[in-house]
């Protein structure tokens, strides 16, 4: 396979994604997909998968260290509705990459600047803990964005950062749900037929991009807050998505 220079800039995206990452705790995975979709340097269903194996790998290095801070009991309700809904937003989105590529890159773009404003906005804590089957009901839906772009967050953080719990109990409870939603995925994929040559190159280079950007941002941190490099990102973010959903529009229209 060759190496083109829209590989490459897919690896360099991926160093600066880790890189805002580690920065300001930023989603990786959105970073990713916003740029591809924005930029338009690969198949949406092949970055997704790409972000599902950098998801695990950043998941392996973090949990092992800390994975029984975790709530069991709120990841559990979690994983019961993000499981299927992770297969039916896979489904959805095989359907959408074979029928009608102008509305996947309207639905990316949408999910990209709502995700991007969603983060932006810090929910109040509640007095009690929201209910398992309301938990459920909030996995299933970060499940089918999961399916979808391999991005299950938006909904899944917003419920847990309104929780009456330690801040790492939710970091880490989030880093437990994204590890084994994505592993799930990833077994979806390659059920699918979907694991090939150029989805394993472009993982290949996305690793060590990853695993390079995150050392410069320990090893040489910027001269700014991490809450105005947060700012900066959710701001391209929301520029990003919404450049799609124009597009997509345009091309429907």
């Amino acid at each position: 396979m060759t190496i083109t220079p829209e590989l490459i800039a897919f690896w360099l995206i991926a160093a600066v994604a880790a890189w805002v990452q580690t920065q300001a705790g930023f989603a990786l995975g959105l970073i990713l997909m916003g740029a591809v979709g924005a930029l338009g340097l690969m198949p949406v269903p092949q970055a997704a998968a790409v972000t599902s194996v950098l998801v695990v790998m950043h998941g392996v290095t973090v949990l092992l260290r800390g994975w029984r801070a975790a709530d069991l009991r709120v990841l559990a309700a979690l994983l019961i509705g993000a499981l299927p809904g992770i297969v039916v937003g896979y489904v959805l989105l095989s359907w959408l990459a074979g029928s009608t590529v102008a509305g996947l890159q309207l639905l990316l773009g949408l999910v990209i600047a709502g995700s991007a404003l969603q983060l932006a906005w810090r929910p109040g804590t509640i007095e009690q803990p929201t209910s398992p089957p309301v938990m459920t009901v909030t996995g299933f839906s970060g499940g089918i964005l999961g399916g979808l772009f391999a991005t299950s967050g938006p909904p899944v953080i917003w419920q847990l950062y309104r929780q009456p719990m330690a801040l790492h109990t939710v970091r880490t409870t989030l880093l437990a749900f994204f590890f084994v939603t994505q592993v799930f995925r990833l077994g979806v994929v390659i059920a699918s037929g979907g694991l090939t040559l150029p989805l394993l190159v472009t993982a290949t280079g996305a690793a060590p991009a990853v695993l390079l950007g995150t050392w410069i941002a320990r090893r040489f941190p910027p001269p700014v807050s991490p809450a105005t490099i947060r700012k900066v990102a959710l701001v391209l973010l929301f520029a990003s998505g919404a450049s799609m959903v124009i597009t997509g529009l345009t091309r429907l229209l």
